[in-house]
């Protein structure tokens, strides 16, 4: 979605911005805040569409339809065949996803990302931490249908994030910041 909404807002290619991903956290780095926001939708719609089209017409016949239509999004986010396989790192994605399979979780998921946000200012610290709790937020909240499937979602997101954790560790991520970067 960043790639085709920075053509839309004006912002150009977001891969030649700031970290060069086409994500919502980059997308705040152009400054336009309208930009990250709609970046961040459209990527947590990409995997809510494809889960209320398989409940809806396939989850009677097929119950696991949902949670498959599910991890193909995300995969397919994260591993776009057009993008020659380096798309987002799938945080807005799951989101979208959580919250669709199992608002609890995904309710719990936010929280947590919110508050580490908030206490670190570091985007990808927020969603490692989110992540790495998710099947314990499924059991927690009544989802415990969800635990595996959601441990496939966080370990994917994990993996995503693998050079920020790098960066973490040596205390070189960098933090959300509202203005542009110059």
């Amino acid at each position: 979605m960043g790639l085709v909404l920075g053509k839309i807002f004006g912002v150009g290619d977001i891969r030649k911005i700031g970290s060069g991903n086409i994500g919502a956290t980059n997308a705040l780095r152009t400054g336009n805040k309208g930009f990250a926001i709609a970046v961040l939708a459209g990527d947590a719609l990409k995997a809510v569409i494809p889960i209320v089209i398989a409940k809806i017409y396939l989850a009677e016949a097929y119950p696991h339809a949902p949670v498959i239509a599910a991890l193909a999004a995300l995969i397919g986010h994260v591993f776009p065949v057009w993008l020659r396989f380096k798309g987002g790192k799938g945080v807005a994605s799951s989101a979208g996803i959580l919250l669709t399979l199992h608002w609890p979780t995904g309710l719990c998921c936010l929280v947590m990302w919110l508050f580490c946000a908030r206490l670190s200012r570091i985007s990808s610290l927020s969603a490692i931490i989110a992540a790495v709790n998710l099947p314990v937020y499924a059991i927690a909240t009544g989802g415990r249908e969800y635990a595996l499937p959601f441990a496939v979602v966080a370990a994917l997101v994990i993996f995503t994030h693998r050079e920020n954790f790098k960066r973490l560790l040596k205390g070189e991520e960098s933090t959300i910041k509202l203005k542009k970067e110059s």
